[in-house]
């Protein structure tokens, strides 16, 4: 099992850049592929960005690629987004997420553990 507890969100004007951090506890953090997830008010809860348990592979969704990075420091148990660039429409609240090392990161419907969320809201 891990346990996940992100941080980072805030306001931010069009533009400007947030890095959410997600700490997780667990004594096989590294044997987890992890993810973000969104949820806007009035729609589902999408799968924005995933990486491998090896940090070796990627997945973002279209509508952040080449603005939002993420990646993980398998050392600090914690796994990071960073946000660039950002929209109104990037406004939302954040999960961090974590699937097994066998699953499939980039299928939203494969992560098993959650954090609470943090919100993010771009102003326009």
């Amino acid at each position: 099992q891990v346990q996940l507890v992100e941080s980072g969100g805030g306001l931010v004007q069009a533009g400007g850049s947030l890095r959410l951090s997600c700490a997780a506890s667990g004594r096989t953090f590294s044997r987890y592929s992890m993810g973000w997830f969104r949820q806007a008010p009035g729609k589902e809860r999408d799968l924005v960005a995933g990486i491998s348990w090896s940090a070796g592979s990627s997945y973002y969704a279209d509508s952040v690629k080449g603005r939002f990075t993420i990646s993980r420091d398998n050392a600090k148990n914690t796994v990071y987004l960073q946000m660039n660039s950002l929209k109104p429409e990037d406004t939302a609240v954040y999960y961090c997420a974590a699937t097994g090392w066998t699953n499939d990161y980039r299928l939203g419907s494969e992560y098993d553990y959650w954090g609470q969320g943090t919100q993010v809201t771009v102003s326009s």
